[in-house]
């Protein structure tokens, strides 16, 4: 049986990319092939300013499809509702996410840290979060763990009774730990982040929930490094996916 000790409480998200195959080059391949047959990969050594003017305007006039010949994977561990917010994005991804049918899912479970602003303001569309007190804060931590710790004893009383893991796991809250393999495409993960994150370049602003927020800015960060000159035009064109 666990106890309340053995349960683990997170505020942070986890982002790996453990695989890809994503270059600014692969977008010039594509591309040049509309308009002069096979081309060399070579052709951003070549070329580099050539070539960061033709990845500007593929974005710039939103011809996307170029974009997409390429690959990352991601693998990601997060509460369960991010999940669920990230299968509303189902065009350029796939994912395989950890079953609670085929194995005892793990007491780790999602609280917020003392960063995390916990008060809405205003109405749907024109709402802001501010900062909660003190006290807020410690009403969140306590509620939630508390919560947590009964949740998974009743998930452990239904296994030691002999109910199916699939049965079991219905007692288990949205805060709990998933993980999963996510891959996209360039065009795909642009379209994400343009709807996942907010930032000071965007043409069209967005207000995604922090959480899932936190995992796109990592996953930000990495496509960043494969794909430079992709990104800066991504950042030069108002963050809109082509």
């Amino acid at each position: 049986m666990t106890t309340p000790e053995s349960l683990t409480f997170r505020s942070d998200v986890t982002v790996e990319l453990v695989k890809s195959s994503a270059s600014d080059a692969d977008v010039l391949f594509a591309a040049r092939v509309s308009t002069a047959g096979e081309q060399s990969l070579d052709e951003l050594k070549k070329d580099p300013e050539r070539s960061k003017g033709l990845i500007n305007y593929l974005m710039r006039d939103r011809h996307g499809s170029p974009f997409e010949h390429n690959s990352m994977t991601f693998f990601i561990s997060a509460p369960i509702f991010v999940f669920r917010e990230f299968m509303r994005h189902r065009v350029g991804w796939s994912y395989n996410e950890e079953s609670g049918r085929y194995r005892e899912l793990e007491p780790v479970f999602y609280v917020p840290g003392a960063s995390r602003k916990l008060v809405q303001q205003g109405r749907p569309g024109k709402y802001v979060f501010v900062e909660g007190t003190p006290a807020q804060h410690e009403a969140v931590r306590g509620t939630l763990e508390e919560s947590y710790e009964q949740a998974y004893a009743a998930y452990q009383k239904l296994l030691a009774e002999g109910v199916a893991r699939e049965v079991a796991r219905s007692v288990l809250p949205v805060g709990l730990f998933s993980s999963m393999y996510a891959t996209c495409n360039a065009r795909s993960l642009m379209h994400f982040l343009g709807l996942r994150t907010q930032h000071e370049l965007a043409k069209v602003p967005s207000f995604p929930q922090r959480e899932i927020e936190m995992v796109g800015e990592r996953m930000e960060a990495e496509w960043a490094k494969l794909m430079p000159l992709t990104y800066a035009a991504f950042n030069a064109n108002g963050r809109v996916a082509p």
